[in-house]
């Protein structure tokens, strides 16, 4: 009978152990997800920032070159 009973004793801590890696399991992934929401959602707000910010950019350029070229026009 020891024999069953320390069987049953290292099966029964085996599925303890099994039980609470499927815990961390569960709890790392769903952290993981957590982040990975995150960093989309951050990746979202910093393109709707930047699209017109390049705008803006690409507007002062072509602003920038044509003054440029009016000015070449009038040192001539």
């Amino acid at each position: 009978m020891s024999d069953d009973n320390r069987t049953n004793k290292l099966l029964t801590e085996i599925l303890e152990t099994q039980r609470a890696h499927l815990d961390e399991y569960k709890r790392v992934t769903s952290e993981s997800l957590r982040l990975q929401r995150q960093s989309v959602e951050s990746q979202t707000r910093y393109i709707r920032l930047l699209r017109p910010m390049l705008i803006v950019g690409a507007v002062v350029i072509a602003g920038l070159l044509a003054y440029v070229l009016w000015l070449s026009r009038l040192i001539r």
